[in-house]
């Protein structure tokens, strides 16, 4: 069977668009970046032209690649003092292969209002992404400082003081020291006050937030 010019035409716009898909999170310095995006868009595009042409069968490759992009996309996530990252490139993959098979079954004009789409969430919501994190940001906060009565309600008291919002966590005495865990909600401008009070407080001995 001949290669048709319709199947270079499906390759070249599977190309494309997982390489400005994948030229944005490149420029952003994340895991799956430009050759890695275009590989699973052409990739999905391939594997929906071959289960076209397999007729019956080959529904259930068509299918199997979402499983397949599911086992990548999970190896993209991962945990990073106590917060998870890589959720949004793991999306972009799963995206990112939805185009490919898009295009490779010539379902064009889906393709092209779903690559508007994603392309665009990724370009313009970025800075809305930001500003509501402005907002709101939940962030872990360890403290040591000398142990007395109270020490740590003092601490509290701080963070509700900074218009923060502390639940405590667990706390743990080694000789004379202290040590207390909270995780803390309120905007960024209330956290940045909070961690200028406490890195000018002369009992506290250790900090990370």
């Amino acid at each position: 069977m001949e290669f048709a010019t319709d199947d270079l035409i499906r390759l070249t716009v599977a190309l494309v668009m997982g390489g400005l898909i994948g030229a944005e999170r490149e420029y952003h310095g994340k895991a799956a970046g430009f050759r890695t995006m275009i590989m699973i868009c052409v990739g999905s595009a391939l594997f929906t032209m071959v289960s076209n042409r397999m007729g019956g069968t080959g529904d259930r490759i068509a299918a199997n690649i979402v499983n397949g992009i599911g086992f990548l996309g999970a190896g993209i996530i991962f945990r990073e003092d106590n917060r998870v990252k890589g959720l949004t490139t793991a999306a972009t993959v799963w995206a990112a292969s939805a185009l490919g098979m898009c295009v490779g079954s010539g379902h064009f004009d889906i393709a092209m209002v779903g690559f508007v789409f994603i392309f665009s969430s990724l370009l313009l919501l970025a800075g809305v992404a930001k500003r509501i994190e402005r907002l709101n940001q939940t962030r872990d906060y360890k403290i040591v400082t000398p142990f007395r009565h109270k020490t740590l309600n003092q601490y509290e008291s701080l963070f509700q003081t900074c218009g923060l919002s502390p639940t405590r966590g667990q706390q743990q005495r080694i000789g004379t020291e202290i040590i207390g865990r909270w995780r803390v909600d309120g905007s960024q401008a209330n956290h940045e006050r909070c961690i200028e009070r406490l890195l000018n407080d002369p009992e506290v001995k250790e900090f990370t937030f």
